[in-house]
Parts: C-alpha cells; sequence; structure tokens
C-alpha cells in the first residue's frame, strides 16, 4: 500500500505526530519559584513597625487587666474632681482606644476603684450611647475585605499575612468622608496599633462578631429594646457601612425610645476623629438632659 506523501516530501506516519510542543514545564516552574521569592517575604512580614512618640504615650498611660488569659488595654483617667460618675468608652474594629484620644471633657472616674467601694459583682448602667456600630444586620453592609476574611475558611491567614499599609489605609479611608480623612501620621498609628503583638493576623477571627451578629440578633436587639435607661445615638449620616437614611429609619422604627443626634453631612463611619466636638457636644447635651 502506498503512503501519501504530504508536502516536504516526508511521508506521514501513524506512530508520530505531527508535531512535538517544547517542554516548558521547567521554564514554569522557575518562574513560580521566583515570584513565591517576594511572596514568601511578604507572608513572613516585615518587623511590625515601631510606636510613633504621640501613640507611645498613650500606650504608656493605660494598663492592662486579665479576662480569660488575654490582656486587655485600657485607659483610667479622673474627671472632675470629687464627682463619681463613670464613662466607659468602647472602640470598634479594627482600630483601638486610641480612636478616642480627640475627645475631651466626658465625665470621668477610676473604673475600678469605684468597683472596689461597691463590693457587687455587678456594674449598674445608667445610660447608654451608641455610634455608627452595626447594630442591625440587615442595614450593615461590611466592606469587601471584610467580607472575604469573615468567610475566607483557609485563604484568611494568607490574605492577613499579605495586608499591608497601603492596602489598610485605601480600605479604613473610605468609611471617612472626603474632607474629614485622616492625616498620614493617624493612619501610621492606626496600622502600627493593628501591627502590635500580631493583631493583623487575628482579623479574620475577629470578624466573626459579623456572623455572630446575625445569629444572635433577637437577643443583642431585645435587650437595646427592653432596657429602661435613657438610650441615645450619635450619627453621621455619610456611613457606608450604616448608610443613609435606610439605618436610621430602621433605628427609629426599632428605638422609639431613643434620642438621635445627626452630625453634619460629610461625617463618616468614624464622627468622634472626624468631628470630636460635634460628637463631645451631642454627648454632652444627652447625658445633661437627665
Amino acid at each position: 500500500m502506498r503512503i501519501p506523501t504530504p508536502a516536504g516530501g516526508r511521508p506521514a506516519s501513524s506512530r508520530e505526530p505531527a508535531f512535538r510542543p517544547e517542554p516548558r514545564m521547567k521554564e514554569w516552574w522557575i518562574q513560580v519559584g521566583l515570584l513565591s521569592v517576594p511572596l514568601l517575604a511578604v507572608y513572613l512580614h516585615i518587623p511590625p513597625p515601631k510606636l510613633s512618640p504621640a501613640l507611645h504615650s498613650w500606650r504608656a498611660s493605660g494598663r492592662y487587666f486579665t479576662y480569660k488569659t488575654q490582656n486587655i488595654f485600657y485607659r483610667d483617667s479622673s474627671g472632675a474632681l470629687g464627682s463619681s460618675d463613670i464613662v466607659v468608652l468602647l472602640h470598634g474594629f479594627p482600630t483601638s482606644s486610641y480612636d478616642w484620644y480627640k475627645v475631651r471633657g466626658p465625665r470621668k472616674h477610676k473604673v475600678w476603684t469605684e468597683y472596689e467601694h461597691n463590693k457587687t459583682g455587678c456594674v449598674l448602667i445608667n445610660s447608654l450611647c451608641l455610634s455608627n456600630g452595626g447594630i442591625f444586620p440587615e442595614t450593615h453592609y461590611p466592606r469587601f475585605i471584610q467580607k472575604i476574611l469573615k468567610d475566607g475558611g483557609l485563604l484568611s491567614p494568607i490574605i492577613t499575612r499579605l495586608m499591608n499599609y497601603c492596602l489598610f489605609s485605601r480600605g479604613l479611608g473610605a468609611v471617612f468622608g472626603p474632607y474629614t480623612q485622616p492625616s498620614a501620621a493617624e493612619y501610621w498609628d492606626m496600622w502600627t496599633a493593628i501591627r502590635t503583638n500580631d493583631g493583623n493576623l487575628v482579623v479574620d477571627s475577629i470578624l466573626q462578631y459579623i456572623n455572630q451578629r446575625k445569629k444572635h440578633r433577637d437577643r443583642w436587639i431585645g435587650a437595646l429594646t427592653s432596657t429602661s435607661v435613657p438610650l441615645h445615638l450619635i450619627y453621621g449620616p455619610l456611613d457606608p457601612v450604616n448608610p443613609y437614611p435606610e439605618f436610621l429609619q430602621l433605628y427609629r422604627k426599632v428605638l422609639p425610645m431613643s434620642t438621635v443626634s445627626v452630625l453634619d453631612d460629610h461625617i463618616s463611619h468614624y464622627p468622634q476623629l472626624e468631628d470630636p466636638m460635634g460628637f463631645l457636644n451631642a454627648y454632652l447635651n444627652f447625658i445633661n438632659s437627665f
């Protein structure tokens, strides 16, 4: 039988392929290896940044207490002489108590000294003031990176390692108003605080509060609806996480007994940093009303 001869004069054979691609596996693995070197360096992370003088002073003036083997930082300062009033300021995610450094004036006293005098083993709350936290799951819109980290599974530890100052500051800046952006020094202090004691490596675990808020929604919101103490909200209406008017309408519907202070239109998710005087005046007006 005659075998047809293709163009070029060489007989075709069923035993040989028409072409042989050159193997590139070796070159591909070399490229991956070269790329993995800087990624590994990022994954292992550079040493945490040093505290700025302002942040160092803030930490040096605070103390720690232990709760379930965890050391919890707090600052305790005295207010008017002879006053027994206590104001507890709680910060949100992902920043620290340094969020309150611009707010001056709430009546304060040593929390633990007062606790020692009472000897009751419980704390009596006389009033409650809320701010731009995600109170209601149905009107809370976490940032994209928060959604990934809270449900990222095995990818979350890698993502937390890859997080850097540029990504952090860009993401945080999105929840500040356009005219109230943090300074470069403030951004750096926030990032430094997160990096302290490798705090950036556990943000995925902390973000489980979003899932817990959904799970325990009725019980947690129920605590607010059933409280008998004066309740107030200080709200920055430009907040993309708890947007206006959706959030405020639901708040007033669910908690009609609460009073509300709405700050200027350009104030966003961090009112105590974006408008500290407006925040303070709103709070003082609240506690002086009863």
